[in-house]
């Protein structure tokens, strides 16, 4: 089954911290769900621009793409 990388893209001086923080958001909404797959994260692209990311099954993709609101989305790859 294909894993889906859902993006959430943060710009400026704190794009750090708010990735850092959004992926906290990101597993309580996991365990809320009870969802099995639990691969979040963030990476600091440069000082201005960060990610944080959740992986779900392809699946289940448009269920959390609804209720999460992504900004992004790509084939995840381990």
């Amino acid at each position: 089954m294909r894993k889906i990388k859902l993006i959430w893209d943060f710009r400026g001086q704190a794009a750090a911290k708010t990735a850092e923080h959004h992926e906290i958001h990101l597993k309580e909404f996991l365990e809320m769900e009870k969802h099995p797959l639990k691969i979040t994260g963030f990476e600091i692209i440069n000082e201005m621009y960060a990610i944080a990311f959740l992986v779900v099954e392809e699946k289940d993709m448009i269920t959390f793409r609804d209720a999460l609101k992504p900004h992004r989305g790509e084939v995840f790859e381990n």
